[in-house]
Parts: structure tokens; C-alpha cells; sequence
């Protein structure tokens, strides 16, 4: 099959979560679809947030924040947490709100997996903060741990695609990490 070119601002499906932090003194949540695990050890989280937003004050004020995996029965919470500012709107009612160690990242109990983090840099982009937090928590509800681990069909995380700007939920198992691809390695 030809490729046919797309134009540069392509984006791949990425996972929805809900950036909690604490904005004068009071817990504000905003939907973010860019944000990516990015160190091992520590465990490192980044998240891209518009400079135009009102979450990175909160973030830049507290040097914390939290990542919360809302699950697709949250959608309608969720979106709306993308729709109105902080500014304009009182979040801090919209969830239960718990604290974990930090003390300052509001977490959302609905959310079935929640991350508190410790800022350690935030990269100025020319539209985007990049904030790269130390994961110094990590919280889940015991019915979505399967021996141990976080089992994802459980959680039912929420994905967004752009452009088309739609939301899409987990879809069936198609093969083992770090397994799949060995019966290639014969003969290497």
C-alpha cells in the first residue's frame, strides 16, 4: 500500500487522565491526554499542559501535582474537567477528594488508579509546559489488582485520538510484551 503524507501535527492515541493540583489553596482537576510514564528508576511521569491553562500555576506554586485514571464511567466528569477553566469554575467539589505523603497533590477516590508526584522539572515549550514529576505515590482500588498488578480490563482506562477528538476505551489483549516477538530471534 502507498503512504500518502498527513501533515506533521499527527498525534497517536493517548490515554486520558485527570491532572490534580492545588490552585490558592484549593484542589482544581483538568482532563489531559498528553502524558507519558518516562523513567524507570525513579519512576518518572510527564504530562504536556497548554501555558494558556490554569493548572500550571497550581503546579508551579505547589512543585506537586497528581495523575488520576479515570475509568470510562467517569467520562462525562472527565470531559467536563476539560470544557470549563478553573478559573471560571469551582472543581473542587466535582470528586471526592483524598491526599496522599505530598500533602498538596489532590487525588479523586472514583478514579480507580491515582499518582502523586513530585515536581522535578518543567520544561518551557513554545505552547506547552512539560512537567516531569517523580511518581511518590501510587494508589489503586483493591478491585483492580489480579495478583498483584494493576489489571487494565478492570481499571477500563479512557484513550483520546485527535484530530477527531473522541474518546475510546481499552480494547481486547493482542499479545505479550517482551514475548511476542521471539520466535523471530531464532537463528539471530
Amino acid at each position: 500500500m502507498e503512504k500518502q503524507p498527513i501533515g506533521t501535527n499527527f498525534f497517536i492515541p493517548m490515554p486520558v487522565v485527570l491532572v490534580g493540583t492545588q490552585v490558592n489553596g484549593k484542589a482544581n482537576f483538568m482532563t489531559v491526554g498528553w502524558c507519558a510514564r518516562v523513567n524507570g528508576n525513579p519512576p518518572m511521569i510527564a504530562c504536556g499542559i497548554n501555558n494558556d491553562h490554569f493548572t500550571p500555576q497550581g503546579i508551579t506554586e505547589t512543585k506537586t501535582f497528581s495523575v488520576n485514571l479515570p475509568s470510562s464511567g467517569l467520562l462525562e466528569k472527565t470531559d467536563y474537567c476539560g470544557l470549563v477553566s478553573g478559573k471560571k469554575a469551582d472543581k473542587s467539589k466535582v470528586f471526592d477528594v483524598f491526599f496522599g505523603s505530598l500533602k498538596t497533590a489532590p487525588m479523586i477516590r472514583e478514579c480507580p488508579v491515582t499518582l502523586e508526584c513530585r515536581l522535578l522539572q518543567d520544561v518551557t515549550l513554545p505552547t506547552h509546559h512539560l512537567f516531569i514529576g517523580e511518581i511518590a505515590g501510587a494508589y489503586a482500588d483493591s478491585n483492580v489488582i489480579r495478583d498483584g498488578k494493576p489489571d487494565f480490563s478492570a481499571i477500563d482506562p479512557l484513550f483520546l485520538t485527535m484530530p477527531d477528538n473522541r474518546y475510546w476505551t481499552l480494547g481486547k489483549h493482542a499479545g505479550d510484551a517482551w514475548s511476542a516477538g521471539k520466535k523471530l530471534m531464532k537463528g539471530n
